[in-house]
């Protein structure tokens, strides 16, 4: 109850902004915390907020972007070059991922760099026909790993000033 009450009356409006923010492609989680923290959020509530907002959009992307990729392709042809280059995406970083299935699709996730993160290894998940059920805990497993690598990077950071 207490985190609930702090939350509530200190800092409700920079979490849930936090929150958007790491869902958000690219920027995801990786800059979701340093933003939590610049806004003024301590570096735990950050850390939580980021991959709350992080973990929303995976269960979408890997069961339902297939289907919106053929959906695009057909009512927004315009738009082929883009579905085009983020399904050659996909089937580049599943070929790294698919190795170790599980595991490396968990280390996929963790590595805490562009190009890597929740939404393309939720991507490579569902061009690889993981099941929902078992690519969830990777996923998870992976944002949490890169979760704690930027939350250290960012008290790092904050404390040499």
């Amino acid at each position: 109850m207490e985190l609930m009450q702090w939350l509530t009356d200190t800092m409700a409006g920079e979490f849930t902004l936090t929150v958007l923010v790491s869902m958000i492609p690219v920027v995801e989680l990786r800059g979701g915390i340093p933003f939590g923290v610049a806004a003024g959020l301590p570096v735990w509530a950050a850390f939580l907020a980021a991959v709350i907002g992080n973990l929303i959009p995976v269960p979408f992307i890997i069961v339902y972007i297939r289907r919106i990729f053929q959906w695009m392709r057909r009512h927004m042809p315009k738009l082929n070059r883009m579905v085009d280059a983020l399904e050659r995406k996909a089937h580049l970083k599943g070929r790294r991922v698919s190795k170790y299935k599980y595991l490396g699709l968990a280390l996929f996730v963790a590595i805490p760099l562009p190009g890597t993160g929740a939404w393309t290894g939720s991507l490579a998940a569902a061009f690889l026909d993981m099941p929902l059920r078992k690519a969830i805990p990777s996923v998870v497993a992976g944002v949490l790993a890169a979760g704690m690598a930027i939350s250290i990077l960012t008290y790092g950071v904050v404390n040499l000033f």
